[in-house]
This record gives C-alpha cells, sequence and structure tokens, in this order.
C-alpha cells in the first residue's frame, strides 16, 4: 500500500535535482516565514493551498487545529509553538480551520459516538465544546452554525495562543502577527479574519482571475 509513496518520492528527487543547491543549503538551517497550524484533515494540505515549498512553512497539524492553552497536559502544541516562535523566530503565526471539519461537528453533537475506546480523541475534543456552544447559541441554520463553529474554534486558538509566555513576548514587542484563515474545501475560498469588521472576509488574492 506504501508503494505509491515510495515512487512518488522518487518522482519529487526527479522534480527537483535541479535544486540541489537550495535543499544543500536548506539542510543547514531552516528560516520559515510563518508558523502555519492547521487540521490533519488529509483534504487539507497547507504547502499545496498556499504554494509554498520545503522551507516555507513550520507546519503544525492536529486533529481541528486546535491549540490548548498552556496549562493543557499535552505539551506537543506548546512544544511546536515555542520552537516555532522562539527558536525560528517566524515573523508570522496562521490558525487555518477548514469547513466541514469532522472534529468541529463531533463537538457540534456533542461528542455522541466518540466513546471509551477513544479516550484520546474525547479528551482532545473536549477542548473544542466552547466554541461549538459559542455557535449553537447564535440560533442559526445548521449549515450556518456549523460554519460558525469552524470560525470560533479559529478564534479560540488564536486567544489561546496568548496564553504562551513566548508569544506573548513577541506580540509585545512587535515582532509577530496572528492570523485567523477558514479554508473553504469545496470552493477553494480563504476567509481570513477582520479584526475590524470583527469577521472572515473572503480573500480577494484567492479568488481565481477572470
Amino acid at each position: 500500500m506504501t508503494e505509491q509513496f515510495v515512487r512518488g518520492h522518487s518522482l519529487f528527487v526527479r522534480r527537483y535535482f535541479t535544486e540541489r543547491e537550495y535543499f544543500a543549503n536548506l539542510a543547514k538551517k531552516q528560516t520559515p516565514r510563518a508558523l502555519y497550524i492547521g487540521c490533519s484533515d488529509s483534504r487539507v494540505v497547507p504547502e499545496l493551498l498556499t504554494s509554498s515549498g520545503p522551507g516555507d512553512l513550520f507546519v503544525l497539524r492536529n486533529i481541528a487545529n486546535y491549540v490548548p492553552t498552556l496549562d493543557h497536559p499535552d505539551a506537543s502544541v506548546g512544544a511546536a509553538i515555542d520552537f516555532a516562535v522562539a527558536h525560528l523566530g517566524v515573523p508570522d503565526i496562521i490558525i487555518c480551520g477548514h469547513t466541514g471539519c469532522g472534529g468541529v461537528k463531533a463537538a457540534l453533537d456533542d461528542l455522541v459516538g466518540i466513546g471509551p475506546q477513544t479516550p484520546s480523541l474525547r479528551e482532545w475534543l473536549e477542548g473544542l465544546l466552547p466554541a461549538a456552544a459559542t455557535a449553537k447559541a447564535a440560533g442559526r441554520s445548521p449549515e450556518e452554525t456549523f460554519r460558525t463553529a469552524v470560525e470560533e474554534n479559529v478564534l479560540l486558538a488564536l486567544e489561546n495562543l496568548l496564553t504562551y509566555p513566548s508569544v506573548r513576548a513577541r506580540l509585545d514587542d512587535g515582532t509577530v502577527r496572528l492570523h485567523g484563515w477558514v479554508y473553504d474545501i469545496g470552493s477553494l475560498t480563504l476567509s481570513v479574519f477582520d479584526p475590524d469588521r470583527e469577521a472572515f472576509v473572503a480573500s480577494a488574492a484567492s479568488q481565481p482571475a477572470g
């Protein structure tokens, strides 16, 4: 089953053969332009949807692009944040949610069906319940509520980022910027949170030409 990926690596080597010098330099040091925190969903590929190459993004992916607070028992997310912010000095942090997110939907359904056989998944998704509750309280249609919950989950992640001293220090000295995105898998549209409007707005740059 994995043979296709091995063959894919051969294609990768042939495709980038002429850029060996670039990769040789990349092997010595990484200076990514952003920390990208997104969902593990196989349909959402950060480098693909941003047309980025090796070395451009420091990527952290997990179920439902969730960022827990600093005191969460799982330190893996915080470790990646600290490394990217304090050691690599990324100038931007992007939280990218997406439509049709299974983790967000599970939170909207109050984790029904997430049973004792998957305790780690249940514990993780409990962190999304506040965002789901905010979306349901708006009293919109099921489709609008789902979209709102995805957006609220991104905003919750941005808020939780502020509990990390490494992020707070860089924000205080103005050397890092935070961004909230929602990617629509079906339409390929990227919406960006506008603090002035307090809303996610479709990016004109993400619209197809013509």
